[in-house]
């Protein structure tokens, strides 16, 4: 790309240009946030608008998240910073404009007097609304960008058991022992009664996400999910596995808390990406190594599977089973399953449903938050 020393912005405002690009960038797919853009303008107005390569370099390091966003990112630079001076090639968006991906998530419900402002962020909540219910599998890249911006507002909580150990509280059962003592230290008078309860601590959780070829459109999502309930509930020990032809352990690559590079370091350890279905045995092989050492013991298991199986059904079932009984609550999450005219004919789900406790929809952002509600409650 050729380069110039200077940026000529006689025709345009520098925050007019900056932000016309930031939304040039969203409409090419890389995922431009309200902070990111922010950052953009504040490390702009730093170096300088004049000097085209420090700006260049400011947009690479504030606007792009992962590897795959820096060959779109130059792309857009050389198109929109015309190296002849005539620019912006395309026109900017109108000063003023909100963006989808720049507007605060709390402007959204700042009131107005009407007009076009209030008409416009109404209207921007319909298209995030409709977005929520939307076929993940069905989005455009920058659909794509934008609802992996939404995985944030997501309410997750942990699901809890309860202990053989007991805390105070304000009711529940007579502590008697604190009680007695209490009252020893009053000299036999009567004291005030203690209580107690049986403390809860969080439960383990497990994901285990097919990443076959029938699965393939739904990967990126639930792998996002995946990172989202892994920050989110982080005293559950959440643990996650893809399952294919074979089971890849990924908790370790979800540590990251960028979820667009934790998602590049997932798939460069997932070896079976896009392949066949084996669920009866990575199951197996998971149930084998990390069942006995106590992953699944008392855990709430999530499966996410459109139960398409290539080997035998009558082993899937045999491993679910098992499943079934080492574990707290087994969560099987079809992305079919909420979508008008399914059946569950497939061999693979058939096998499977007398074995588990929630058979549940899992394709749109709607679904996952109804599962993140199924995971509390387990």
């Amino acid at each position: 790309m050729s380069t110039v020393s200077t940026v000529s912005t006689a025709a345009h405002a520098p925050d007019e240009l900056l932000l016309g690009f930031t939304h040039a960038l969203r409409a090419a797919g890389v995922g431009v946030t309200h902070d990111r853009g922010a950052s953009f303008l504040a490390a702009t107005a730093h170096v300088g608008l004049g000097d085209v390569v420090a700006v260049r370099a400011a947009g690479r390091a504030t606007l792009c998240a992962g590897p795959d966003d820096l060959d779109r990112f130059d792309q857009v630079f050389a198109a929109w910073f015309d190296p002849r001076g005539e620019l912006p090639r395309s026109r900017p968006a109108p000063a003023g404009a909100p963006s989808p991906a720049l507007l605060p998530e709390s402007d959204a419900g700042a009131g107005g007097d009407g007009g076009d402002d209030d008409e416009v962020v109404r209207a921007m909540a319909s298209d995030v609304e409709v977005l929520r219910h939307r076929d993940v599998a069905s989005l455009s890249p920058g659909e794509k960008a934008r609802l992996a911006e939404m995985f944030a507002s997501l309410h997750v909580r942990a699901p809890l058991r309860r202990t053989s150990r007991h805390e105070r509280w304000r009711r529940g059962d007579v502590d008697a022992a604190r009680t007695v003592r209490a009252s020893l230290r009053r000299m036999g008078e009567p004291a005030e009664i203690a209580w107690r309860r049986r403390s809860v601590r969080p439960r383990r959780v497990v994901l285990l996400v097919d990443v076959s070829g029938s699965m393939s459109g739904y990967a990126d999502a639930l792998l996002r999910l995946a990172h989202r309930l892994s920050h989110a509930l982080p005293g559950s020990r959440v643990e996650t596995f893809t399952l294919g032809t074979r089971l890849t352990h990924l908790t370790r690559a979800l540590r990251l808390r960028d979820a667009d590079r934790a998602l590049v370091t997932a798939g460069e350890a997932v070896p079976d990406w896009s392949g066949g279905t084996r669920l009866g045995e990575s199951l197996a092989a998971f149930l084998d190594r990390w069942g006995r050492r106590g992953a699944a013991r008392g855990a709430v298991v999530v499966v996410f599977s459109d139960g398409w199986e290539r080997g035998d059904p009558a082993l899937l079932a045999e491993q679910v089973a098992r499943l079934q009984r080492v574990a707290h609550r087994v969560v099987w999450v079809n992305p079919h399953r909420g979508k008008a005219g399914y059946e569950p004919v497939q061999q693979g789900v058939l096998a499977v449903l007398p074995h588990v406790d929630d058979f549940v929809a899992g394709h749109s952002l709607a679904t996952y938050a109804e599962l993140c509600e199924v995971i509390a409650r387990a």
